[in-house]
């Protein structure tokens, strides 16, 4: 009975680490809008989000307002999260092209340096944080995944993972603004 139990639980696995590969951003190569990120992520942005948890329910909505600028292949990615509770949050982002499709960032509250590779419309941003849930923190590591729409519109799905398992999902509008348009 012992070995048909670890059968499987191996079973299951094997499926779950197949469920999760070959998903790659150079599978987006060539694909329209570009996304240059240093031009995206210059001047302001506004953005609108959810958090869902493992069961797809929205435990959070939020609005940002974003600002970023680039010194040659350095920026800066300015953050101002208003949660619809009350919370507010800022990050500040310093972002290096380090490659022509990769960067690192580090901000505050984010552990060691994130990666990010960008092709086509696409980029992938990996990094660690330490999350307050309650009155426990969880160290999550955030999957992110954007893509460039037209009309200066990004869309950002993030996968919020503990232990290689995705335990929520938080989705991002994001807008290009004119710098008059962001009262």
């Amino acid at each position: 009975m012992n070995i048909m139990k670890g059968l499987k639980i191996m079973g299951v696995l094997a499926f779950l680490s197949g469920c999760t590969g070959g998903h790659t951003v150079s599978s987006y190569q060539g694909t329209e809008p570009p996304m240059d990120v240093k031009e995206y992520f210059s001047g302001p942005i506004k953005a609108w989000g959810i958090v869902q948890n493992h069961k797809g329910e929205v435990t959070r909505r939020f609005d940002v307002q974003m600002h970023g600028s680039w010194d040659g292949d350095v920026g800066t990615l300015d953050e101002t999260f208003a949660y619809y509770d009350g919370e507010t949050q800022k990050r500040v982002w310093t972002i290096e092209k380090i490659e022509d499709d990769r960067y690192r960032g580090t901000a505050g509250d984010i552990l060691g340096e994130a990666s990010g590779e960008s092709a086509g419309n696409a980029m992938r941003w990996n990094y660690k944080m330490d999350l307050d849930v309650g009155d426990k923190t969880y160290r999550i590591t955030f999957d992110d995944w954007m893509f460039l729409m037209n009309d200066g519109v990004l869309i950002n799905r993030s996968y919020l993972k503990k232990f290689g398992l995705t335990v929520a999902e938080l989705t991002i509008f994001m807008q290009k603004q004119q710098p008059s348009d962001t009262k």
